[in-house]
């Protein structure tokens, strides 16, 4: 492809994710790679290094996306598509040998904690889940003292946890991992490798939901790993193969489209959620806010020691008001809003907003109140002016 680990490694992430996937530099060649529709490839005899041979074994336009992201990431290797952020989910959590210990945020996203929570009950794995915030608590559960305790097989990173927002100490974290002979999955998704790179704090496997940040425009549903250790990213591609979590051709084309303009997204948003989180930060109708770009936030210091922005998810809980609880207020604002898109996920241009316990599957640790805010490249103002109109519906 167009760039080398050595090329990319010069380069500030804000070009590779432009210049990063590119076909070969000839002439009357394409700029953008094209969209390939196959199932099978011509070919005869036994399958040698770099064959594709079947479609659910590669495809061409998977390869462009792959390569950028390990290169985005500062991977060695490049990184492995999935049909959804799940599905790279469960092909992470193979990893785990056989009655294997997982450690886990108490708070993480739910369709994460779902599957982690059924494969402890189907006795496949040994779940313990931890305040990942709380460095000496997740050490204690990675290598538990006491006569037959059993040390950690994986820990499992969010950082910010979704959507508590609670920051981890990802390097001393990974540290005590790896000390106790775990290996360490961090997902990626809320903060994107512009603004933070696991793999360099010491992770083995980073994930992200495509669907989110990286394709850009709530408009393909797609998963990601990254890793720069070769036995796991064969262990990886084995079970993505047999299992068949595979991206579809043109997913994965749309998502190297809107990976091309994630800078500008990014630090668009960005500045966005900082100004509304300021502002919202001193409203009557907000009772407490996390977002790790204001001072005052928990975890603030840590977000600025490992991260290189505060990415752009908001969560608020909302005050109650006369004849409506927290959670009732919350459904109300929700449906005052006239910009503000009521809709799950993140990530996407468009800013969205929901109240997370809506969920059945969301932990019921998670307040009634808590609202979630992806805050998307719409004008600053006009989104403040909507939230305003919104909270002013509460009165007080």
């Amino acid at each position: 492809m167009s760039l080398s680990e050595q090329q990319a490694a010069a380069l500030s992430s804000e070009t590779v994710v432009v210049a990063a996937g590119r076909p070969p530099r000839e002439r009357d060649q394409p700029v953008n790679p094209p969209l390939v529709l196959s199932s099978t490839y011509f070919g005869t005899g036994p399958l040698g290094p770099g064959d594709r041979g079947y479609g659910r074994y590669s495809n061409p336009t998977w390869d462009p996306f792959e390569e950028a992201l390990g290169q985005l990431e500062g991977a060695e290797l490049p990184g492995l598509l999935y049909a959804s952020g799940l599905a790279a989910v469960s092909s992470a959590l193979s990893l785990i040998p056989a009655g294997g210990v997982l450690v886990m945020p108490t708070h993480s996203y739910s369709g994460t904690l779902v599957m982690a929570a059924e494969l402890a009950q189907k006795g496949f794995i040994e779940l313990r889940t931890v305040d990942i915030t709380d460095t000496d608590a997740v050490k204690e559960a990675l290598a538990p003292a006491g006569p037959g305790a059993r040390p950690a097989a994986m820990l499992w990173l969010e950082s910010p946890t979704n959507p508590m927002l609670g920051i981890a100490d990802v390097k001393a974290l990974t540290a005590a991992a790896h000390a106790a002979g775990a290996i360490v999955v961090t997902d990626n998704t809320f903060s994107t490798p512009l603004v933070q790179q696991p793999l360099a704090l010491g992770s083995d496997v980073v994930l992200h939901s495509v669907t989110k940040y990286l394709a850009g425009h709530s408009d393909v549903v797609l998963g990601a790993l990254v890793t720069s250790n070769p036995d796991m990213r064969s262990a990886l591609l084995h079970n993505r193969t047999i299992h068949g979590a595979i991206a579809g051709p043109f997913e994965a084309w749309l998502a190297l489209r809107g990976l091309r303009t994630l800078a500008l997204r990014v630090e668009r948003s960005q500045q966005s959620a900082m100004i509304l989180a300021e502002r919202l930060s001193t409203h009557p109708r907000i009772d407490f806010i996390r977002f790790p770009g204001l001072p005052a936030d928990p975890g603030h210091e840590r977000a600025k020691a490992q991260m290189t922005g505060f990415g752009s998810i908001i969560c608020v809980h909302i005050a109650p008001v006369a004849g409506l609880d927290g959670a009732d207020a919350a459904d109300k604002l929700v449906r005052a809003l006239e910009l503000w898109l009521p809709a799950t996920s993140l990530g996407g241009v468009e800013s969205l907003i929901e109240r997370r316990r809506r969920h059945a599957a969301e932990p019921v640790s998670v307040p009634e109140n808590l609202v979630r805010m992806s805050v998307g490249i719409e004008n600053v103002e006009d989104l403040w002016a909507d939230l305003k109109q919104a909270l002013d519906t509460l009165g007080g």
